[in-house]
């Protein structure tokens, strides 16, 4: 494994890694000096940007549909350290034909032992003058970056489908690189696609169709490899305003369109609260229903599942989430994965000021609600699972799959520390300091510690109340939740705890619910808050008034399929076995089959559907289901 032959080179070198291709934009210069950064290295890159890093990348690809690979060359530009002379790629399952400087001339190289989570690591001796090299190489059919989506597995059952998920350790699978968010670096590409098609990455886009099926692309701006992304398939395009539209399917361009109705909106609000939106562009991607995520931050064009086109624009805080991330995350981007809630949980809280300026805050306290109870529940079950640990804000990874991070500790508890800063400090203060953060750091890297002493230095030792308020150690480095981390109130969901209570006590019928006005957000408290103390008779008569199992909306869905399976109603699984075939979103998977899982009977018949669903999952879905009913 690799780990045990490069730990120590991590251990020595990579705590001096450099600032790597940190090119900021005119509006984004601070006359200050740029702040100490921090490192420990990267324990899930075998690479060596410390000595040799990757500043711009060149790809030329073509897009081989039966085969199901790309094919082509990358070139990569080298920043060289003094006297370095060997540089280092993270690949995985890649075939590798050749290695040439930019005269053409060979380069000796080798791939090395290979690991299932992390790949192998691509070693290229380099001559003295090399300062190019161009990678001439295949991906492999089950790349675990690409998902190719048959016809029958799309929106319109027409067309194929292929994108990309790389976050996070997954760019590697099809593009040789310093797989590290630390590295940052510019791209170009030329890719070719079947004529007709589209191709979209996180880059300039095209908003028509080229008939020849070949497409170039600049981001000009320097992002790291986990942002790195690729669709192609029968797409079209509408705008939405000034700086966003949406690419879809045909037959789902209207109805995401409609339902993305106020993104310009929340770009404009953003730029208000932090910072005028510099990206140039901001688009929205909706993919096939087997993309295992909400969403995905690729600059300039968010990836996002169709599962939130719900016709009642009640899951647009998705898009709030991924344009958040235009600052958090792809403008100042967690140097490692243990760091990740740098990334999530500032941009959970920047989502949720999104949400309080344009819907109002007793709207978004729904969703503080709901996420704090699920926090709550995710913290207690890891504990039961011996994994206390990984309650911290700052993870520990080292010899894990990141997606191990991927957690509501990250994203939740992370916002609910940011919250928890503001009203140490006062919204005035925080929001002063958020904005001088976001400038200071611009396109390049933090650690969980080097935020810390900016944090320290910029604000926090100014007035050591602020200080002692902060409890900066406990939230960040103790298991679980601080003593002092207060409750989100929603006077809108007490109204659902209300009506439950009068259930319960045999003094209101479920018909004579006051549901006018329910949002997602009210029915999913009331599925939950129901189900603690529901019987199965209660559970299928619920089902009878309310109709749950035949919603389109994915949410209430999972919620209430999940409940269902475990209160042991079988008379929906038709409906549980359509929706797991016909979704591929990771969040929605995960609950059902853990449910399922759970009794012997479940545990037989979610096995069978599995078989059925996983050609339509992407490969982290599919990893996930496997691991639970294995």
């Amino acid at each position: 494994m690799f780990l045990k032959s490069l730990s120590s080179f991590f251990i020595i070198v990579f705590s001096v890694i450099l600032l790597i291709t940190c090119r900021n934009e005119k509006k984004y210069a601070v006359e200050e000096k740029k702040p100490k950064i921090f490192s420990s290295g990267d324990p899930h890159s075998y690479s060596n940007p410390y000595k040799i890093s990757v500043n711009h990348i060149d790809l030329n690809l073509e897009i081989l549909w039966d085969a199901h690979i790309l094919k082509g060359t990358a070139t990569l530009n080298l920043d060289k350290k003094e006297n370095a002379d060997t540089l280092i790629l993270d690949t995985r399952q890649l075939i590798i034909s050749s290695v040439k400087n930019k005269e053409g001339m060979p380069l000796k190289f080798w791939l090395g032992n290979s690991d299932l989570i992390f790949g192998s690591p691509l070693t290229i001796i380099l001559e003295k003058a090399t300062d190019k090299v161009v990678v001439e190489y295949q991906t492999h059919p089950e790349a675990a970056a690409l998902q190719w989506v048959t016809p029958t597995q799309t929106h319109d059952k027409k067309d194929d489908f292929l994108y990309s998920q790389s976050q996070a350790i997954l760019a590697r699978s099809w593009v040789p690189c310093q797989d590290a968010p630390a590295v940052k670096f510019t791209y170009t590409a030329k890719i070719k696609t079947k004529p007709g098609y589209l191709v979209l990455m996180s880059a300039t886009n095209p908003q028509h169709i080229i008939e020849s099926g070949i497409y170039t692309f600049e981001m000009e701006q320097p992002i790291s490899s986990y942002l790195l992304a690729l669709s192609s398939g029968k797409i079209e395009f509408k705008s939405l305003g000034k700086d966003c539209g949406i690419y879809a399917e045909p037959g789902m361009l209207e109805k995401a369109a409609w339902e993305f109705a106020d993104m310009q909106k929340m770009i404009d609000e953003a730029g208000k609260l932090y910072g005028t939106y510099i990206w140039k562009r901001y688009d929205v991607l909706v993919l096939p229903p087997s993309f295992p995520f909400g969403g995905m931050e690729n600059p300039r064009l968010t990836f996002a599942t169709p599962t939130v086109i719900t016709g009642d624009r009640s899951q647009v805080s998705l898009i709030a989430h991924e344009l958040a991330h235009s600052w958090s995350g792809n403008l100042v981007t967690n140097a490692a994965w243990n760091d990740f809630w740098l990334n999530e949980g500032f941009t959970n809280y920047f989502e949720q000021r999104i949400m309080e300026q344009l819907y109002g805050k007793p709207y978004d306290e729904m969703r503080q609600v709901l996420a704090w109870n699920d926090l709550e529940t995710t913290i207690a079950d890891m504990k039961s699972e011996g994994l206390s640990a990984d309650t911290k804000l700052k993870l520990d990874l080292k010899g894990r799959d990141p997606d191990d991070g991927l957690s509501d500790v990250a994203y939740d508890k992370g916002r609910f520390f940011l919250c928890h800063l503001e009203k140490s400090v006062g919204k005035k203060n925080w929001d002063e300091f958020l904005n001088k953060y976001f400038k200071a750091y611009a396109f390049s890297y933090n650690t969980t510690e080097g935020f810390l002493e900016y944090l320290n230095i910029q604000l926090l030792d100014k007035n050591p109340k602020w200080k002692k308020a902060a409890n900066v150690q406990e939230w960040v480095y103790g298991e679980g939740l601080p003593k002092d981390a207060v409750k989100p109130v929603s006077t809108e969901l007490n109204k659902v705890d209300a009506a439950l209570i009068n259930f319960f006590n045999g003094k209101l019928k479920p018909e004579l619910f006051d549901t006018n006005g329910f949002t997602t957000h009210h029915w999913q408290y009331l599925i939950r808050q129901f189900g603690k103390k529901a019987t199965l008779q209660q559970v299928e008569n619920f089902d009878k008034i309310f109709k749950f199992s035949n919603r389109s909306n994915a949410e209430i869905c999972c919620d209430w399929f999940t409940l269902s399976v475990k209160k042991g109603d079988t008379q929906n699984q038709l409906q549980i076995e359509k929706f797991l075939i016909s979704v591929g979103r990771r969040k929605f998977l995960v609950p059902i089959y853990e449910a399922l899982e759970k009794t012997p009977n479940g545990k037989i018949w979610a096995k069978k559907v599995f078989e059925k669903a996983k050609s339509g999952y992407h490969s982290v879905s599919s990893h996930s289901v496997e691991e639970i009913l294995k």
